[in-house]
């Protein structure tokens, strides 16, 4: 059976298209060959639309003869794929080598929030006075949060805080961590009591350089019989001292909280100016670092304890203000922004 030319056409058009994918080296060269040899317009693609004026006779042996000539186009197709694809893997591997014996880059290692440092620091100190660390509830009632604290409905003190309410009548979210007082001698009534209550607060307040809408506060709690104003003094003048130093001078002066009577407020010595009076204590030469008092009698009785036969105490202060404090650090935005370079200060 004598041989169409469509057939030499179609063995001319193999040879060139084999030896041509020889040099491609790189996927752009790869897509290109692809379209001018099995794309639409590729000549070979045009061999079918000829296929009229090929002889009846021998129309299978050309179709066939095209079908084979293709598959072979995407057999080299791939396989010069797969050897451009490793040709690039080695060059990149080759020409931007990294020299492992080279030592690495020391990884940073992470720090301690000087917060956590410092309730650390509390935990440590009242820890040595026998203090332990009792953790109640970030959500509370409001029968917790203010009528057992000596802080019914009508009270005007209430003005003093503004709650984040929650959408179930009486549940808040706690303004002040004293509703831990009632919860730690309802628990332990009636053995004695010596505990500090940490965490979190909230209020609904304009955050600004003094005040966040959340904060941490320690509430410190001691129960017992024939416990005094003295032992209060005694016990915060001497964490004053290990906070702030053995020569660190304190004063307690009057203050009102509806849950202790009588009440205070203990300042420490302006430790910038040392009493002389400068812009950090407001020229007055003293700094206030809590408020405290001796428990009422009220909420004594909502705990559990006779008042007649036990007494105790109340302190609670603020860590974050106290960080501000010895630190000297002008705004408490600065504890919650996550700023690298503020917190890197500290260790």
């Amino acid at each position: 059976m004598p041989e169409h030319p469509i057939l030499n056409e179609l063995e001319a058009l193999r040879n060139s298209g084999i030896e041509s994918l020889k040099s491609v080296q790189d996927e752009a060269g790869l897509q290109a060959w692809k379209v001018a040899n099995l794309g639409r317009s590729a000549p070979m693609t045009q061999i079918f639309s000829q296929m009229k004026t090929v002889p009846p006779e021998i129309r299978p042996l050309v179709g066939e003869r095209v079908n084979l000539v293709k598959k072979e186009f995407e057999t080299a197709f791939e396989e010069q794929t797969i050897i451009a694809k490793q040709a690039a893997l080695t060059h990149s591997l080759t020409s931007g080598a990294i020299d492992i014996s080279l030592p690495g880059r020391r990884p940073s290692h992470g720090r301690l929030h000087p917060q956590t440092l410092m309730l650390r620091e509390i935990y440590r100190i009242f820890g040595d006075m026998g203090f332990q660390v009792y953790r109640a509830r970030d959500v509370e009632t409001d029968e917790f949060n203010f009528e057992l604290l000596n802080i019914p409905a009508y009270h005007p003190a209430r003005d003093m805080w503004d709650t984040f309410h929650t959408t179930k009548p009486g549940v808040i979210l706690r303004t002040h961590t004293s509703p831990g007082q009632v919860h730690v001698m309802r628990e332990y009534c009636p053995e004695p009591i010596r505990v500090i209550l940490p965490g979190m607060c909230y209020r609904y307040e304009q955050v600004s350089a003094r005040s966040e809408f959340q904060f941490h506060q320690v509430e410190g709690i001691m129960v017992g019989k024939h416990v005094t104003l003295g032992d209060m003094k005694g016990t915060l003048t001497d964490f004053a001292r290990r906070l702030f130093g053995a020569d660190a001078r304190t004063r307690l002066r009057p203050s009102y909280f509806p849950f202790t009577e009588p009440s205070g407020e203990m300042d420490v010595e302006c430790f910038v100016c040392h009493g002389a009076g400068c812009a950090i204590c407001k020229n007055s030469g003293w700094l206030e670092i809590l408020g405290c008092g001796m428990i009422h009698p009220i909420v004594l009785r909502n705990g559990g304890y006779d008042p007649e036969v036990y007494s105790g105490f109340a302190f609670g202060m603020g860590p974050e203000r106290i960080s501000m404090l010895r630190n000297k650090i002008d705004d408490i935005r600065n504890f919650w922004a996550n700023d690298v370079r503020f917190l890197e200060q500290f260790s």
